[in-house]
């Protein structure tokens, strides 16, 4: 193996900004900040989710950041901070170095991610799927 993810985890650590949930909480409702979710829709159902927080799984992400992706979701397109997390912080820090290098820049991931959030008493709330229309 040429880089592990221990590797690419210390290279993305060192890149990104890391944010405490409490930090990201401080921010959490304000109108130039979207909360990014990266866990499967399986942990939302099973843990609960960030009210308010963007749902993107890890593996569409790099599709809805890019414009020119046909899965490209406009969100990505706006002048936002965005703060990632998924359930403990290791694919959240990936995920944010990636979309680092793919041209956003006002990016953070939450340490500890939403386990650490939801530690910490921030708001929680329980998953509802969407209504099929």
């Amino acid at each position: 193996m040429r880089k592990g993810y221990k590797a690419m985890l210390d290279e993305a650590m060192q890149a990104i900004v890391t944010l405490t949930p409490e930090q990201a909480a401080e921010q959490y409702n304000q109108p130039d900040v979207v909360l990014v979710d990266i866990r499967d829709p399986r942990e939302l159902e099973r843990d609960g989710m960030i009210p308010g927080a963007f749902h993107a799984t890890r593996g569409m992400l790099e599709f809805w950041i890019d414009p020119e992706s046909p899965y490209h979701k406009p969100v990505f397109a706006e002048d936002k901070q965005f703060i990632f997390f998924c359930a403990g912080g290791l694919r959240s820090a990936l995920a944010t170095k990636t979309a680092l290098d793919m041209g956003l820049e006002k990016i953070a991931h939450i340490e500890g991610g939403f386990g650490a959030w939801k530690k910490a008493g921030l708001p929680t709330a329980e998953w509802k799927p969407k209504d099929k229309k």
